[in-house]
């Protein structure tokens, strides 16, 4: 998603060291290896081992060295505790990637959508200790779920979807991903209209109260200034108005701080070509900073 956007602003042929907050499948980081000198080495992190696994796979025959990939299971939120593993005081070339990865959305097993039926889970990391969303729904205050619908995606009828929420769980646990999303779709009559199921912002707000993404994209942002090398760029791709409000903040306090360089004063979008290839793509902004 934004493939060529982000080897144009990254620069990793300028680049000692790259790292991919959020590997997914490798599409990013290969791009990113590809347009690198042989002496560059790249540091993969995603806390979906299952998303690692194909990382190697893929990447490993084009590395051209032993040693130029290297991949971490853990969120990115731990990306300091990772460059001191790898031994890189700072890196050159920083990129995140907020979204979910179609392998991940496109499991019914791992609960992320509705379009299919499974299991209420939402965990990016499987074999964590996390609730799955299954238990926040059957367990928190309706109060609770009303203020998580809103405050992770601005659901204005959250307080009504709590209520049917807590109603059907008295009757029976609610475990499946469209059992939930008939339970919001009547509760809000029906339909939104064509462009969005009403289910869409309580699934989203499920997912990010799940991985605690807004926190961990805190302290992603928090490190910048430390990880990057002076000359380094970071970019961050964002899907919803939490993640881009929190971006656009911390590169405004970087710049503020006389430590940043805004090098996307207006997000980067997906052109009608790639929106059409990939309809995921059309909620993308991409932002990006140098550190001075």
């Amino acid at each position: 998603m934004l493939v060529d956007a982000v080897v144009e602003l990254l620069r990793p042929a300028a680049a000692r060291w790259i790292v991919d907050c959020t590997a997914g499948s490798g599409g990013h980081a290969e791009a990113l290896l590809a347009a690198a000198p042989l002496q560059t080495s790249l540091v993969a992190i995603d806390c979906d081992s299952e998303n690692l696994c194909t990382v190697k796979r893929r990447l490993e025959p084009l590395t051209g060295r032993p040693g130029r990939l290297r991949c971490f299971p853990c969120n990115f939120a731990c990306i300091r505790d990772v460059l001191a593993q790898v031994g890189a005081p700072s890196v050159d070339t920083l990129l995140a990637d907020l979204g979910l990865c179609s392998s991940q959305l496109d499991d019914a097993s791992r609960g992320f959508t509705f379009t299919v039926d499974g299991p209420l889970d939402m965990r990016m990391d499987r074999p964590s200790d996390l609730p799955t969303a299954s238990e926040l729904v059957n367990r928190l205050p309706e109060s609770e779920l009303a203020d998580l619908l809103y405050q992770h995606a601005d659901e204005r009828h959250s307080r009504r979807i709590a209520h049917a929420i807590v109603l059907s769980r008295r009757q029976k646990r609610i475990e499946r991903t469209v059992e939930l999303a008939e339970i919001v779709s009547r509760a809000l009559g029906g339909r939104r209209g064509a462009k969005i199921h009403p289910a869409t912002r309580t699934f989203m707000a499920l997912r990010i109260a799940v991985n605690d993404e807004l926190r961990n994209l805190d302290e992603l942002l928090a490190a910048l200034p430390d990880v990057l090398a002076v000359g380094g760029r970071a970019a961050i791709i964002s899907f919803h108005s939490h993640e881009d409000r929190r971006v656009k903040q911390a590169f405004l306090s970087m710049k503020s701080a006389g430590l940043g360089k805004i090098i996307t004063p207006k997000p980067v979008v997906a052109d009608d070509e790639e929106i059409k290839a990939n309809p995921r793509s059309r909620s993308a902004k991409l932002r990006c900073i140098e550190r001075v």
